[in-house]
C-alpha cells in the first residue's frame, strides 16, 4: 500500500553487516527517522567487495570451526554489469576524475569498493558503523524486542608483541535488519566416489590467482560468471582445464574457441581412486584439482528465531517478497536475499520498504495474507518445476519486483533504461565472454541513461 498519514514512529534498529545492503539500509532507516547501529565484523565498509589475498585453511569451506574469510573476490575480478546499471538510484556509479580510479565501464573490484566508500561518506553512514564487531547472537527477548549480542575485537601492539582484546556486549533493539550477504558459505557438488579420489578439491571462494595451477590438470564445476572467468584465467597457466556444467547436454565435449587446453563437458558422473574423473559424456580425465564454482548457501549462524525462519535446500523462509518473515514482521527483515540480480538498486528498494514499514508509513498485509502469498509463490515454483534452491533466483523479474516495492513506498520505480542495459549486458556476456567487458553494443541505451539521469537530477533540484 502507498504511504499514509499515519504518524511516523522511530525505532532503534540493528543492522547486521556494512556491505552494500547494510550501507543503503542504514541510510534509508535514518532517513525515515530511526536510530541505527550497524555491526561490521571487518575494519572497513564494503562487505564482499573488500578484497583480501588470504584464503581459508579448509579449501572446500566445510569445516564449521575454520577461520572465516568473508570475501570471495579473486584478484582479477571485474564487474559483469556496466557501472551505470549497478549504481544506487540517487548516487550514480560514475567515473571519477581521480587518476587512481578505474575508469572502465566494467571496472575491477577495487573501484566498486571505492564507490561504496564514496556512498558511505556522502550520506554519513560510517558514523553509524561499529567496526571489528561481530554479531554472535540475535534472539527475541522476553520483552518481545530483540537481544543482540556482539563481540568487539581490538588489536594493538608494542615493540615486542601483538595483542588483541575481546569485549562482549549485550543490547536490546526494537528491530533487526539482516544484511550479512551470502557469498561466504560454499555449496559443494555431490560427486560419487569423491571420498576415495586422491586429488585436491577446493571451492572458488578460496581462488585468488591462477599461478598455483601452473602445469596442472584442473576441473571446474559450474557455469556461472565466476566459473566463466576463472576457467579462462586458469587456462593461461594450466596444462588442461575441463569445465563440467549441469546446464549442458550429457554428450557435450567441446574445445572452447581460442584455447588448445580448455574443454566444456557435461556433468561429472563419478571420481575414481586412481585419480581419474569420469564425465557423463564418457570422457575420462586424470586430474590434479577439482574446483567447485557451485555457489553459496544462505547462512545465519547468529540468528535464533526458535525455528520460525529456516533454510531448507537454500530456501530461506518463510519470507514475504524475500524480505519479511510474517510471524516476526516487521521487526525482523532481510535485505539482499534475491540473486541473479542487479544488487545495489534492489537493496535500495528493499531498504526503503523496510524503513517505511518500521516507521508506520507503509502497511503490510496481515500475517495470514502474507503466508497465503508465500504459499502461492511456492506452489507456482513447484508447478513450474523450479527446484527449491532457486526460490530466490529472480532474474528478469527483478524489475517488476523493484517496481512493485516502489509502489508500496510511493517512490519512483526503476528508470526505464536499466532493463535494456541489463539485458544487453547479459546477451553480450553470453555471446562474447572474452571481450564483452571492453566491446559492447548498447550505446543508444547508455545515451538514454545519461539523458534520463540529467533530466531526473534537474527536476530534483528545482
Amino acid at each position: 500500500m502507498p504511504p499514509t498519514t499515519i504518524p511516523v514512529k522511530s525505532r532503534h534498529v540493528a543492522v547486521v553487516g556494512a556491505g552494500a545492503a547494510g550501507l543503503v539500509a542504514a541510510r534509508e532507516l535514518r532517513r525515515d527517522g530511526h536510530s541505527v547501529v550497524v555491526f561490521e565484523s571487518g575494519n572497513e565498509v564494503g562487505g564482499t567487495w573488500v578484497y583480501t589475498p588470504h584464503v581459508e585453511p579448509d579449501p572446500l569451506g566445510l569445516d564449521p570451526k575454520r577461520p572465516i574469510v568473508h570475501s570471495s573476490l579473486y584478484s582479477s575480478l571485474r564487474t559483469n554489469l556496466p557501472r551505470e546499471v549497478m549504481g544506487f538510484m540517487d548516487f550514480p556509479f560514475v567515473t571519477r576524475p581521480d587518476e587512481s580510479r578505474d575508469p572502465r565501464r566494467f571496472p575491477g573490484h577495487r573501484e566498486v569498493l571505492l564507490y561504496l566508500k564514496d556512498f558511505a561518506r556522502e550520506f554519513g553512514v560510517e558514523e553509524m558503523v561499529r567496526f571489528d564487531t561481530e554479531v554472535v547472537k540475535v534472539r527475541i527477548s522476553e520483552s518481545g524486542k530483540w537481544n543482540v549480542q556482539s563481540k568487539k575485537t581490538t588489536c594493538f601492539s608494542n615493540e615486542n608483541e601483538h595483542k588483541s582484546k575481546v569485549e562482549f556486549d549485550d543490547e536490546i533493539y526494537d528491530a533487526v535488519v539482516v544484511c550479512n550477504g551470502h557469498y561466504t558459505e560454499p555449496r559443494i557438488a555431490e560427486i560419487p566416489g569423491i571420498n576415495s579420489w586422491p586429488g585436491k578439491q577446493m571451492h572458488s571462494h578460496n581462488y585468488r590467482t591462477p599461478e598455483p595451477f601452473r602445469d596442472q590438470v584442473v576441473i571446474l564445476i559450474g557455469s556461472s560468471s565466476s566459473a566463466v572467468d576463472i576457467c579462462r584465467e586458469v587456462a593461461t597457466v594450466a596444462k588442461e582445464v575441463h569445465v563440467a556444467s549441469r546446464s549442458v547436454a550429457d554428450e557435450t565435449y567441446t574445445k572452447q574457441p581460442g584455447y588448445d587446453n580448455l574443454w566444456l563437458h557435461s556433468m561429472i558422473d563419478n571420481a575414481r581412486d586412481d585419480g581419474t574423473v569420469v564425465f557423463r559424456n564418457g570422457k575420462l580425465v586424470l586430474a590434479d584439482v577439482i574446483m567447485h564454482c557451485t555457489g553459496y548457501k544462505y547462512h545465519f549462524p547468529f540468528l535464533d528465531t526458535k525455528g520460525i525462519v529456516t533454510v531448507d535446500d537454500n530456501r530461506l523462509g518463510p519470507l514475504y517478497k524475500h524480505v519479511f518473515p510474517p510471524a516476526l514482521t516487521p521487526y525482523l527483515s532481510f535485505i539482499g536475499i534475491p540473486w541473479k540480480i542487479v544488487p545495489f538498486p534492489l537493496f535500495e528498494f528493499q531498504s526503503k520498504w523496510v524503513a517505511g514499514v518500521l516507521s508506520g508509513r507503509i502497511t503490510l498485509p496481515s500475517q495470514k495474507e502474507m503466508m497465503e502469498d508465500i504459499n502461492s509463490f511456492y506452489s507456482m515454483l513447484e508447478a513450474a518445476g523450479i527446484p527449491k534452491r532457486y526460490t530466490h533466483c529472480i532474474g528478469e523479474s527483478q524489475f517488476e519486483y523493484n517496481n512493485w516495492i516502489a509502489a508500496q513506498c510511493g517512490c519512483q520505480g526503476v528508470e526505464k533504461w536499466r532493463k535494456p542495459m541489463y539485458s544487453a549486458a547479459s546477451v553480450n556476456r553470453r555471446l562474447r565472454p572474452e571481450t564483452y567487458r571492453d566491446e559492447w553494443e548498447d550505446h543508444d541505451v547508455v545515451l538514454e541513461a545519461y539523458e534520463d539521469f540529467v533530466e531526473h537530477t534537474s527536476a530534483s533540484n528545482l
